[in-house]
Order: structure tokens, then C-alpha cells, then sequence
């Protein structure tokens, strides 16, 4: 099961970004296998390490790091019989010094950062093996001194190059005039002298290659013939020796072998906790406290990827709410506040410092989830709604009080009135588990239910209503609007579609009192009429389309201005047109979810019909006296809510609430519940 979601939410794009500032493969090897820790000591040692490498480097501070070139091959070889040439021994032995330099520099910083010098107290040296190695090799070739059987081969093969350069000398001497130039050159490891061509057969000796010409050929003469097979004897010695004294070396590095790999590790971990300090002077990025409590408080954060555009955001979460829900219009930033506070979370867990304000501090989560973007996956039938069910589905099975939930448009693409259903309960359930959640969304429902519920809270991405422009701002405890019609004028929406647009609002905002309900279509759309075969098509198609409406009959007609304010007791209709309307199939109760069939909206029954068959229904905000014949079974209020749930969390405001448990705990003098008129 997935506890990170490390990919939607950018994070290894961030990893991306910091192998570049490491230099060594062992380096780059660490930041490749980095990943959220969920201990919190380890966490805030990871945190501390790269402040104190942020504070060197911050002094200009140049850290003498060991170069790992060539080492990296020795290593793989070790234990493998490989016999290590020069070039190899002299890498180990660079590599020994620049331990040795990395361990005094490290030292010296004791004071200052005193975590991470610890690590150089495990570097060795070696000094036994750096001597060896260097009284055996010298400026990369084997020395004279490495061995005496070593010394007096190559003597003898000076003594005897010696004679070979004389008597050639000789040669040359006789032939001087059929040599093509005055200079010995050596061919398959023997001395020749270069002949013209028709002249070779007057040397006395053996062709061993010519020009590419033709014109040379190149003789080892035979008066030195037998000095080279002595020569080639001695060298064939020499290289034997050799491969002794490598063979001595190889054995000293593989009895050190523990002591180069642990040098390896530290020099690693050095570059990885300085290519972390590298990039967090490269970010901003400053060093953060964990939250004892579960709760998240960040100030001045920004999104590693956006720092110079994005405006700092500012908020909380975890401590009177564990459930945030975010709304405001399209591109007003909502997606970013989710992706910022979901990565930067990954990036404390991972001992990183980040772009937010000092006084910040992050809980420490188990598990991370994200559900953000178009999940819509063609070749499995999936829609973007079906996507984000199926992710959530597996969210629900392992969520948890140290989880951490980002949502992203909850529940859009399919019906409003079953998404914001499915929206609440998934919401409920999360809260059940005592889940961290931030969800963005278009649905007022969601609005309203965030604040009434116990541990929701409210939010939204300030707009500026005038420019059109969004700010980027974050305010918790307060909702926002979607700002559709707006932004669509804006867009260049032609004129008849806004006016339209808006007629159709300000008619629902008349119906409900708060413009975030269902549409009363009566009001905003001429009712069909029965006609003719002959003439029904054409009429009716012209009345829609020059927008006449036609007159309602006498028996149907609305009282009243439709806000809530009828003549009649419901105020929705005459009770004529009440008794008409089907008999509901079973009893209403309490909590039900029943459909108001006159305004096409969702209720939940607040109060169960009385002995004159009024219920009192919340619509909304809003609670409104109305028959039971205008009201429709939609669920029942078992499959809505779990077993003793309180139903004041629906009914009553938070405030009220909180002031009715006190008042059960004991007197207060001066504390009392207002209520609205026609609540009892």
C-alpha cells in the first residue's frame, strides 16, 4: 500500500534538483535512495545536520571533500582477487589523504557543528598503507626501491640497453649512406634502424616492418640480435617482479577493506548533508520544529518550484480542526496550497530544510495521500471521478490519526446532489478516524456543513472582485465564492449568456436566502403545455426562444415573492396544490433526507410532521414549515449517519453548540443560546 504520494506531489522533481549539487557518486547515491522519514528523532537530527552544513557553508566555507574518482572501481573489486594497477593504488592512496584532510577540517568545526563532526571521528587514514604505497609507487609507475630483486633486474637491463645503443650506433656508422634517417626506432619491443628500400639487403640482419610507403624498411641488425633476446628475458623478470609488489599492495588494501568502505559511507554522507545545505541557501530554505501535537502551523511558505511568483502562504491546521475545506474561484491558487503543504511536508520528513518562515512547525504524518489533478485513465474506462474514488477508496482502508489527506475538487464530475452526499460522508468518516484533511472545493453544501461541523473549518483564496485578479491569498474561517460569472465576462462571455447567468442567480439567491442551493426551475423556466400535434413543435420552440413566458393557470399560481415570505404557512403554495401532490410512503423522522418537491431541493427533516401534517425541514441554511405531501422520500437517515450521531452538528451553529456542552458541565452565569424565530 502506498503511504507517500511522492510523485503528485512533485517531490522527485525536488530530488532531481538536489543531486545536482552533489558531487561524488556515493553523494548521489543517498539522495537517490532519500525518502520521508516517519520517526521523529530521526526527522529532527536529519533537520539539525543540515542546518549546521547550511551554517558552514553560509561562512564560505570551502569543505574539503575526498574525490572519489577511481576508488569507486577499486571498491567494486575488492574480495575479487583483481590485481590493482598503479593507476588504482594511487586513487586509494589520494583518496586515504583526503580523509585525512577532511577529518582535521572537521575537527576544527567541533563547536560549531558539532552533529555532523562526529562523522569524521570514523575516518582512517592509514597511514600504514599510505607509506607502502608510496615508497612502492612513485608518480605512477613501480619504483627501483619497491623491491631488491626489482632493483637489480633493472639494472641489468640498463647495462644491457646500454650495449645494444652502442653497437646499433656502430651499425648506423657503416650504413650511413643507405639509411633513410640517422635514428633508431623500435618495432614489436626490438631496436631497428631505418634502410632505404634498395639498399636493405646490404645490412646484415633480420626485417622486421616497413614504412607505409615502401620506401623504408626498418632491420634489427644481427651483430644486436642477441643482446634483445637477453633483454626481452630481463624485462619478461621485470614484469613478474612488477606484478609481485602490485600483488603485495592489492593484499594490504583488501586487509583494509572494512576501513575504505565505512571511508566511502562518511565521505557520502557528508556530500548528501552538504548538497542539502547547497540547495537550501539555494531555496531559502530554513530549519523547522516538529509539532509535539499532530499540528501543522506554517508561516511564509512557499512552493520550492514557484518562489518568485507565489505569495507566502499562512495557516494551520491539526489543533481545533483537523479538516480544512478551501474554496474560492478557478486558478485563485487552491491546487497550489494543497501541493505546497503536501510537499513541504515530505521535505521536513526527509530532513530538508524549507522556504518557510522560522517559526513554523510541521507534524510528523505516517502516511501522506494525495488525490490532485485529471486522474481520468482511458485505457482503463476510468473517469476523473472514478479515479478519485477508487484512490480515495484505498485512502479510507489505511487512514489513520497520523495521516495526512489532500483533496482536490472532492467528488467533482458527477451529479451535485449525490457528489456533495458522497462529499459529507467521506469528509465524516475521515474525521472519524481523526484524519488531517484539506480538500478543495466548488460545492457550498460544503461550505455550510464546514461550519457547523466539529472539527471543520472554513477557508478560502482571496479575489479581488474588481481587477478579477486572484490573490493568492489564503484566509482560514471564511468561505469563498467561485466568482464564475465574473471571470467568464472577463474572459469574453458575450453579454445575453451574463445577463442570463445572473437572472437565473438572483432568482435562486430569492428562493434560499443564500445563493448555494438547488435552482427553482418554476420561477426561471416557462412550464411546458400540452398542444396539439399540429402545433405544439413550432410554438413551443418559439415561446423558448424569444423568451416569452406563459401564463401559469389560476389554480397553480405562486403566492407570494418566493423568499421565503408566502402567504401560506409553508410559504412554497397553496394547500390546494399541497394535497395534491402524492402521499409520502412512509413516516418522516428526524434526520431524514427528503426532496421538497416544489423547489427541486435536498432537505433533512428537522422536526417530523405534526398533527397537521407540517414538518419542519433545513434547506440550506434555512428552515422552513412545510406539508408532508410536498416532501419525497430521498435517503433514509440510518444510511446517512452512523449510530448515535449527533444531529446538531446538521441543525444548530458550532457556537451554540459549544455553549449548550458548557452549560451541561455547569452554570455560567450570563451564557445564553439565541435562536432564530420559528426555532424552538
Amino acid at each position: 500500500m502506498e503511504t507517500f504520494s511522492l510523485s503528485t506531489l512533485e517531490y522527485e522533481s525536488i530530488k532531481q534538483d538536489l543531486l545536482g549539487y552533489a558531487v561524488s557518486y556515493a553523494g548521489r547515491k543517498r539522495i537517490e535512495e532519500l525518502a520521508p522519514m516517519v520517526e521523529k528523532r530521526g526527522i529532527e537530527r536529519a533537520i539539525a545536520e543540515t542546518a549546521e552544513a547550511l551554517a558552514l557553508y553560509g561562512k564560505g566555507a570551502s569543505v574539503p571533500l575526498p574525490s572519489l574518482e577511481g576508488i569507486e572501481l577499486v571498491v567494486s573489486l575488492l574480495g575479487t582477487g583483481y590485481l590493482f594497477t598503479e593507476q588504482d593504488l594511487m586513487a586509494v592512496l589520494t583518496f586515504l589523504k583526503s580523509c585525512g584532510q577532511l577529518k582535521k577540517y572537521m575537527v576544527s568545526k567541533g563547536e560549531m557543528a558539532w552533529r555532523i563532526s562526529i562523522y569524521a571521528t570514523d575516518l582512517q587514514e592509514l597511514p600504514a598503507l599510505q607509506q607502502e604505497i608510496l615508497r612502492c609507487i612513485r608518480f605512477g609507475v613501480i619504483a627501483d626501491e619497491a623491491s631488491r630483486e626489482l632493483e637489480k633486474t633493472r639494472k641489468k637491463i640498463a647495462v644491457v640497453k646500454e650495449r645494444i645503443q652502442k653497437r646499433i650506433q656502430s651499425v648506423m656508422a657503416r650504413h650511413a649512406a643507405i639509411l633513410q634517417e640517422n635514428i633508431v626506432s623500435v618495432r614489436g619491443g626490438r631496436y631497428v634502424i631505418p634502410v632505404k628500400k634498395d639498399y636493405y639487403k646490404q645490412v646484415n640482419g633480420r626485417m622486421l616492418d616497413q614504412s607505409t610507403s615502401g620506401q623504408t624498411v626498418f632491420i634489427e641488425p644481427q651483430e644486436v640480435a642477441a643482446l634483445q633476446g637477453e633483454l626481452e628475458l630481463l624485462q619478461a623478470e621485470e614484469a613478474r617482479e612488477e606484478a609481485k609488489i602490485l600483488g603485495y599492495l592489492a593484499g594490504l588494501v583488501e586487509r583494509e577493506a572494512a576501513d575504505l568502505i565505512r571511508n566511502i559511507e562518511i565521505t557520502g554522507t557528508y556530500d548528501f548533508i552538504f548538497a542539502k545545505a547547497k540547495y537550501a541557501a539555494t531555496i531559502g530554505g530554513a530549519a523547522v520544529q516538529l509539532s509535539e501535537t499532530g499540528e501543522t502551523v506554517i508561516r511564509g511558505a512557499k512552493h520550492p518550484k514557484l518562489l518568485q511568483t507565489m505569495v507566502p502562504l499562512d495557516m494551520a491546521i491539526g489543533a481545533d480542526y483537523r479538516t480544512l475545506i478551501i474554496t474560492g474561484p478557478n486558478t485563485g491558487g487552491k491546487t497550489v496550497v494543497l501541493k505546497t503543504f503536501g510537499l513541504l511536508s515530505l521535505m521536513v520528513q526527509s530532513g530538508l530544510l524549507v522556504p518557510v518562515s522560522p517559526n513554523s512547525r510541521f507534524a510528523v504524518y505516517q502516511g501522506i495521500r494525495a488525490v490532485i489533478g485529471d486522474g481520468q485513465n482511458l485505457e482503463q474506462s476510468l473517469s476523473t471521478f472514478s479515479a478519485q474514488i477508487g484512490a480515495l477508496v484505498q485512502i479510507l482502508q489505511t487512514a489513520g490519526p497520523t495521516t495526512l489527506v489532500l483533496i482536490d475538487e472532492l467528488a467533482a464530475g458527477t451529479d451535485p446532489g449525490e457528489g456533495i452526499a458522497l462529499s459529507i460522508a467521506v469528509l465524516e468518516e475521515f474525521a472519524r478516524k481523526n484524519t488531517t484533511v484539506m480538500v478543495t472545493t466548488h460545492f457550498n453544501e460544503l461550505k455550510t456543513f464546514a461550519s457547523r461541523a466539529e472539527g471543520f473549518e472554513n477557508a478560502r483564496m482571496e479575489f479581488d472582485a474588481e481587477t478579477l485578479r486572484p490573490l493568492y491569498r489564503l484566509t482560514i474561517g471564511q468561505s469563498g465564492r467561485s466568482y464564475a460569472i465574473e471571470i467568464a465576462r472577463k474572459l469574453g462571455m458575450s453579454g445575453g449568456i451574463i445577463e442570463r447567468s445572473q437572472h437565473i442567480v438572483s432568482r435562486q439567491q430569492s428562493a434560499d436566502g443564500s445563493g448555494s442551493g438547488g435552482l427553482r426551475w418554476d420561477e426561471i423556466v416557462p412550464p411546458k403545455q400540452a398542444s396539439s400535434p399540429e402545433t405544439s413543435g413550432s410554438r413551443n420552440h418559439r415561446d423558448v426562444r424569444d423568451g416569452k413566458r406563459r401564463p401559469q393557470a389560476s389554480g397553480t399560481e405562486r403566492q407570494g415573492s418566493g423568499d421565503g415570505a408566502a402567504a401560506n404557512e409553508d410559504g412554497l403554495g397553496s394547500d390546494e396544490e399541497a394535497s395534491a401532490l402524492p402521499q409520502p410512503s412512509r413516516k418522516f423522522e428526524v434526520g431524514d433526507a427528503v426532496l421538497v418537491t416544489s423547489i427541486g431541493k435536498i432537505g433533512i427533516v428537522v422536526e417530523p410532521p405534526d398533527f397537521r401534517g407540517m414538518a419542519l425541514v433545513q434547506v440550506q441554511k434555512q428552515k422552513i414549515k412545510i406539508n408532508h405531501k410536498r416532501l419525497k422520500p430521498y435517503l433514509k437517515s440510518e444510511s446517512l449517519y452512523p449510530e448515535d450521531y449527533d444531529l446538531d452538528i446538521i441543525f444548530d451553529s458550532k457556537e451554540n453548540r459549544k455553549k449548550r456542552k458548557l452549560m451541561n458541565k455547569r452554570h455560567v452565569e450570563g451564557l445564553v443560546i439565541l435562536k432564530k424565530p420559528g426555532e424552538d
